[in-house]
């Protein structure tokens, strides 16, 4: 838990002023009255629906030493504790502290941001990295202007590397948080259209992620994923002094895959570590060749802390996924496919294209449950009518989608001549729909974007 003194806290917000003092120390940092442990120090965030002053004096009750607030507060100030109050905005202060309590520690910090695979990358950078010391990476995606400082706050002596995932919504958002984090090490792994209905088009996305690269400071690293052009034209980005390693499949690069293989929920690929470098087999627990390319910037930035291949290969091995990330499992008769934590036109795109992989090319039925992408603006309707295009083109026997934009997979899948095609309004609908036409040996994939919550649909079945 990150400890701080009433000093080092006005030391990390330098225009805060105390206005009450009843203690001087601070054993946690907390923005959740319902996570205080005694002597925390509560930060009250301040949201669109809500106000964390509002519940100053049940966060001293639960134990808190200190509240911090904003300028605006308007609360009691004699409460049993010691009342900081910040500029305006509390939660840039909590991302003062952390960015204070980052600098603590000499480790390396690597930063991942990319339209798509930025968790599953997190998950296999930290697995790599673990082969050879304790490392801490971001919870589930934390990976806003709240969930970036509290991962940097659970920072203590025993990491020896920290894996930090960072997204954006906008421009100037990665450059606003990324000094926060203080990256020596940043990978960006692909660009497409997620956000574009913020942004306006892709190359105003490409923008976005690229201020990651341009974050990294001199005698820092930048890994890019050479397959997709968005992300090699960033090598120009980076600071003189940075190093650029590069990953891909198709394109050559100085961390290269060849030979995948896929085999039940596994693939095995051949790496190439460095132009002259050595070639070794690796093993991912799961399947697609995106996740391949994925495993590839885990493969560079453990290559960049001096891991050997071997170490590398195990961690990989070994490598436990955050959940709904083409999880597949059993399912009484049929093969479930949960990757709906989330989608895009990319990640749908390598979903449906792995299914097909799993199971028509070795002669097994396939369903495709697809729900709405959400944030492409004014593509939406193309992009998910090419969805469903992709999708009778991966050779789904059955295709059944939730949601408004779902209608748009619908006709599109109706378009490129698919016959079972089924748009469904709720996940009862859908459940009902899937569990007429189910038959023994099955696979089944359920994808669309977290606001869809698709895997509802597989409790119903």
């Amino acid at each position: 838990m990150a400890e701080f003194t009433l000093t080092e806290v006005l030391q990390a917000l330098p225009q805060a002023k105390v206005l009450q003092k009843q203690g001087d120390k601070f054993d946690n940092i907390t923005t959740d009255t319902r996570k205080i442990t005694p002597g925390a120090l509560f930060v009250a965030l301040k949201g669109e629906r809500f106000n964390g002053e509002d519940f100053a004096a049940k966060a001293v009750e639960a134990g808190a030493t200190g509240v911090l607030v904003s300028s605006a507060y308007q609360g009691p100030v004699d409460l049993p504790a010691t009342i900081i109050q910040a500029v305006s905005d509390t939660q840039l202060a909590y991302q003062q502290l952390a960015g204070f309590w980052r600098q603590k520690f000499q480790i390396p910090v690597i930063a991942i941001t990319g339209s798509n695979g930025k968790t599953t990358t997190k998950d296999m950078t930290a697995s790599v990295l673990s082969a050879k010391f304790p490392v801490l990476k971001t919870q589930a995606n934390f990976n806003n202007e709240i969930g970036l400082p509290y991962t940097l706050l659970q920072l203590n002596d025993l990491h020896q590397a920290a894996v930090v995932e960072i997204g954006m919504r906008g421009l100037n958002q990665i450059s606003a948080l990324a000094p926060f984090a203080a990256p020596s090490i940043g990978i960006v792994t692909n660009v497409g259209e997620t956000h574009i209905e913020l942004l306006g088009s892709i190359e105003n996305i490409a923008k976005a992620k690229s201020e990651l690269v341009e974050a990294i400071p001199s005698g820092g690293t930048v890994i890019l994923n050479n397959d997709n052009p968005y992300t090699a034209a960033m090598k120009d980005k980076a600071a003189q002094g940075v190093k650029v390693i590069t990953f891909g499949i198709d394109k050559d690069a100085d961390i290269k895959a060849d030979n995948l293989v896929s085999n039940d929920n596994n693939t095995t690929f051949q790496c190439r570590i460095g132009n002259n470098g050595p070639l070794c087999q690796m093993t991912i627990p799961m399947l697609g060749k995106h996740n391949v390319s994925n495993a590839l910037a885990a493969v560079a930035a453990g290559y960049c802390l001096g891991l050997e291949p071997q170490e590398i290969a195990r961690g990989l091995s070994e490598l436990h996924m955050t959940g709904m990330r083409f999880e597949c499992r059993k399912l009484g008769d049929y093969n479930i496919i949960n990757d709906a934590y989330n989608a895009s036109p990319m990640s749908m795109e390598a979903s449906l294209s792995t299914l097909h992989q799993v199971t028509v090319t070795k002669g097994k039925r396939a369903i495709a449950v697809l729900g709405d992408m959400l944030e492409l603006g004014h593509v939406a309707v193309a992009a998910h009518r090419k969805v469903g295009q992709q999708a009778a083109e991966a050779g789904a026997s059955c295709v059944i989608t939730l949601g408004e934009m779902g209608r748009e997979i619908a006709a599109g899948a109706k378009e490129a001549g698919l016959k079972q095609v089924y748009a469904c309004d709720t996940h009862q609908q859908a459940a009902d729909r899937l569990k007429a036409l189910l038959k023994p040996g099955d696979t089944v994939l359920f994808k669309g974007s977290r606001g869809m919550a698709m895997e509802k649909i597989i409790d119903l079945i």
